[in-house]
């Protein structure tokens, strides 16, 4: 579930940086693919701490 939420939050937050950014398109698709893997790596992460930590 963390993992799900944080793909998302991230492809949002990529997409809006490059709007910001003024990017295109493929901009705005590039930075969505970029910082959704990223942040669905760190919720990876996150999601197998919390486990090892709490189980």
């Amino acid at each position: 579930m963390i993992v799900i939420a944080s793909l998302a939050l991230g492809v949002v937050t990529g997409a809006l940086l490059a709007k910001r950014g003024g990017g295109s398109t493929t901009d705005m698709a590039h930075y969505a693919a970029v910082y959704g893997i990223a942040f669905t790596l760190a919720g990876l992460f996150g999601t197998l701490f919390l486990g090892r930590v709490l189980l």
